[in-house]
């Protein structure tokens, strides 16, 4: 389906792009009504009507969009906002009818990486954002890691050097590739736990440890939670996972666990002072009881062993 978008060519690029026309050989710059512009399909950030948004939408009416989205056509008709979500809504509350942006064709790997680093220049990103921005882009990377490149069939793979996209990305986002793993788990939780995250409800590692749950074994919890009116702590967040993992956690179990709180059997038993002679001087409580449960579950899986190996003879 042909665009009725009012196409207005800019031609000066100089302007916009600071000397540098060069980046946007190919694509091209049109004036896009804003009813034929259709948010990214999964798009991960937020775009509120808060106090900066009225901001922009003052600015936007007084001077118009001064940086131009970047968009790409649709078969359906249209076109799909890549980069500048804000900016089309801050132009819909500033009473404007079309909006500059850059139209580019474009694969959908290539759309998912320039959307979420794009957005990942925003001053202010939620947890749930970062989850969800991350896992797109990682995903992204990985299938064009497969393919060949257009210009001498040499798949991209070999450009990174045998780099792992997860270390590229660490690289690209100035995160560790742990933190980004902690951030992808994040996406496996339920919308209500994820949002307890979002509102600094719910801590990061403690949510992590509670993605490995199952959505009915989140569901429970979340009653429980909700009921008591309490929070997992790091260390009933892991004892619920093992049990999850043993496919043991019940209701039951999920009652005893939170029960515990910090007084639980790991808090009494497990005293610094008479564990100091196996862990480093500056070793916390918190890293030594990490460290046991870490040995503690090698230990179990390998009575499992044991047992399978005896039934075994």
């Amino acid at each position: 389906m042909k665009s009725s978008a009012a196409k207005i060519q800019i031609t000066d690029l100089d302007a916009l792009f600071g000397g540098a026309p060069a980046q946007v050989i190919g694509d091209q710059l049109q004036e896009v009504l804003l009813a034929e512009l259709h948010p990214f399909k999964g798009h991960p950030f937020h775009v509120e009507d808060d106090e900066k948004m009225r901001e922009m939408a003052e600015s936007v009416a007084q001077y118009g969009v001064l940086v131009p989205g970047i968009v790409r056509p649709r078969p359906e008709g249209g076109y799909e906002i890549i980069a500048g979500h804000r900016r089309s809504r801050a132009s819909e509350l500033a009473g404007k009818e079309t909006m500059p942006v850059i139209v580019r064709d474009m694969d959908d790997d290539e759309a998912t990486i320039i959307m979420v680093d794009s957005n990942l220049q925003r001053e202010k990103i939620l947890p749930s954002e970062k989850a969800f921005a991350y896992r797109m882009k990682l995903e992204a990377m990985k299938r064009k890691a497969g393919r060949p490149r257009k210009d001498n069939c040499v798949p991209v793979a070999h450009n990174l050097s045998g780099r792992k996209s997860r270390n590229v990305l660490a690289e690209q986002v100035g995160e560790s590739q742990d933190q980004i793993r902690r951030y992808i788990r994040l996406t496996h939780l339920l919308p209500p736990l994820l949002q307890m995250v979002d509102e600094n409800k719910l801590t990061l590692r403690p949510a992590v440890e509670l993605s490995y749950l199952t959505q009915d074994e989140q569901g429970l919890l979340m009653e429980m939670m909700s009921s008591r009116e309490i929070v997992p702590t790091l260390e009933q967040a892991q004892e619920l996972k093992l049990y999850s993992q043993d496919n043991q956690l019940t209701i039951a179990k999920i009652k005893v666990v939170l029960a515990q709180g910090k007084s639980g059997p790991m808090q009494v038993t497990l005293k610094k002072k008479c564990l100091s002679q196996y862990f480093p001087k500056d070793y916390t409580q918190k890293q030594i009881e990490e460290v046991i449960l870490s040995l503690l579950k090698t230990w179990k899986s390998q009575q499992k062993g044991v047992v399978t190996n005896d039934s075994d003879g």
